[in-house]
């Protein structure tokens, strides 16, 4: 997995170019929010359990088919598999939140998803907002922290949002 700092360095590296002014910004900018990353992360590991149940909840609020009869959520099986890849989503959002990069999504979540999810049938649009969803419980618990600017948090997320959404699946 990479981070922004070893992701920057490799691009000046392969280019072979000493670290100019836009780098060093960069890095002082994800330096500067380190705090505020582990901070994140540490809520989001103390509250997994429930950011998952309270998200999947409003979701379910919002789009009551899912666990209707035919809907993709409805039996046990088909609403445990909805939890676990919320859970699987935010673990990986969390991670790319501390490393500053979203290398890790492509590697460990997007590659490959699409296929499985086009055999399974699984519809992009609850995926979409469940993820959404998880986006706003994790921004509203950072702020309630007193932390800031939670610009940062909402980077991992729109990854995975705008890439399952120029997906037809």
């Amino acid at each position: 997995m990479r981070d922004a700092v070893t992701g920057l360095i490799g691009t000046y590296d392969i280019t072979g170019r000493y670290l100019d002014r836009d780098a060093i910004d960069s890095l002082k900018s994800y330096f500067s929010e380190g705090q505020a990353r582990v901070q994140v992360a540490t809520m989001v590991n103390a509250n997994a359990a429930d950011i998952v149940k309270s998200s999947s909840a409003q979701l379910y609020e919002e789009v009551p088919e899912l666990l209707r009869p035919g809907g993709n959520s409805y039996t046990t099986r088909r609403y445990s598999a909805c939890l676990r890849d919320l859970d699987y989503y935010l673990r990986y959002a969390t991670y790319a939140i501390v490393a500053g990069n979203t290398d890790i999504l492509d590697e460990r979540v997007l590659q490959g998803l699409r296929e499985t999810y086009n055999s399974l049938g699984v519809p992009v649009g609850p995926t979409v907002r469940g993820i959404q969803i998880m986006c706003d419980r994790v921004r509203a618990m950072a702020e309630a922290a007193g932390i800031r600017n939670t610009a940062f948090i909402d980077v991992p997320f729109d990854y995975l949002v705008r890439d399952f959404s120029e997906v037809s699946i």
